[in-house]
């Protein structure tokens, strides 16, 4: 029995050592991602002006798991503290504030801020600072969670970036913001009369919208998401070509290199927006299938950490991920098939670009931290049951 201990407490001793770093590492996490984010390289190197894109995604993968290293192998426990928080959360606020002033325009959003040869995005961080601070608020008032209070409290957290983002205009941007908040408040364990409360508030909202904040374009694309035939050759366009690019590639796909929507010009934004239409075109039926199963497979192991947080920090924090992911990719995809309005929300993992690609990525590997953390916590408790037979 000694013999036992020992062993337990020399493994937990090597596995916080240098020599075990690579074993630190969530490694599962890993591959299920990195094969979705090398399906849309591939999807980009396919076409004549894609080895552009290629690179630059190339460059942007580099960074993203070296984020992705670096938040896996430190302790990220200082992320619990509210002032920590709240100052990264004040920073971003202020970088999007800036954006207004200085920011790039790119399609028709003031949204960017431009950085040579690329361009970055606050607001996808903010999406994970917002979770992390969410994460914190709810777990430290989990059994007041009923109160109104908190709710509007957390609200007010989600409001802020939601209304500067909407501003930029990203109306699909803060609408993942709005998710995020509206998902994690129902898994704190929100009421259900609260929750209703909140749709009439919600429908309310939308009808001022409507009448006095959506400009005509806005206005257009959800129209057309009801009527999504009636304009083909205007505001229907995208979603009509996307759809048609999708069903071309049948079961098996066109091959590679072989998508006539894309490489002909039909699909606009292939490499971001539509990529999952540029990927299912070439890939088929098969393909997307197979590019769903990785993702439920990366929802899965998160969902693996939210489970058997250390606290409740961890779950509400894991699980803020899951709905960031499960979120992005439904109505991506669901844009990409017809079914739902284009709101220009990327794909997690696979669409062009950098600032969500790193976001991404150093919320996987925050997750591995958190997970390693677990493995700790479990070890000293085994060693401490073990000591006291």
């Amino acid at each position: 029995m000694f013999n036992f201990v020992s062993n337990i407490q020399q493994s937990r001793e090597t596995s916080s050592g240098e020599g075990s770093l690579l074993t630190q590492i969530d490694w599962v996490l890993l591959l299920f991602a990195l094969p979705i984010t090398i399906a849309g390289l591939v999807t980009m190197q396919s076409y004549g002006e894609g080895s552009v894109f290629f690179d630059h995604q190339m460059a942007w993968l580099s960074i993203s798991l070296m984020v992705f290293f670096s938040f896996a192998l430190i302790d990220v426990s200082i992320l619990k503290k509210t002032k920590v928080l709240v100052s990264i959360f004040a920073f971003f606020i202020g970088l999007l504030l800036l954006v207004f002033l200085i920011g790039h325009t790119a399609n028709g959003a003031k949204s960017w801020f431009s950085l040579g040869g690329f361009s970055v995005q606050p607001s996808d961080f903010v999406k994970i600072v917002l979770i992390l601070l969410l994460a914190k608020y709810f777990s430290r008032r989990h059994v007041a969670i009923g109160q109104v209070k908190h709710l509007i409290i957390s609200g007010v957290y989600a409001l802020i970036p939601f209304f500067l983002v909407f501003l930029e205009p990203d109306f699909g941007t803060a609408m993942i913001i709005g998710l995020i908040w509206l998902g994690m408040a129902l898994v704190a364990g929100i009421r259900k009369t609260h929750l209703f409360l909140l749709f009439g508030i919600g429908i309310i909202a939308f009808l001022v919208l409507w009448s006095f904040v959506f400009v005509p374009y806005q206005k257009a694309r959800i129209t057309n998401f009801l009527h999504p035939l009636t304009d083909i050759h205007g505001t229907g366009y995208n979603a009509h070509q996307a759809v048609i690019a999708v069903g071309s590639g049948g079961v098996f796909g066109k091959g590679v290199g072989y998508g006539t929507q894309s490489r002909l010009r039909f699909l606009p934004e292939y490499q971001t927006d539509f990529i999952f239409a540029a990927f299912a075109e070439e890939w088929g039926f098969v393909g997307a299938m197979i590019l769903l199963l990785l993702f439920g497979l990366l929802l899965a192991r998160i969902l693996t950490v939210a489970l058997h947080g250390e606290s409740n920090f961890e779950m509400l924090f894991a699980a803020g991920v899951m709905i960031l992911f499960i979120s992005q990719i439904l109505i991506n995809m669901g844009m990409n098939m017809g079914i739902l309005p284009v709101t220009g929300i990327t794909l997690p993992l696979i669409s062009y670009g950098g600032s969500h690609l790193i976001m991404e990525y150093g919320a996987l590997g925050i997750l591995s931290s958190m997970r390693r953390g677990i493995q700790h916590a479990h070890a000293e408790d085994l060693t401490k049951e073990f000591e006291g037979l």
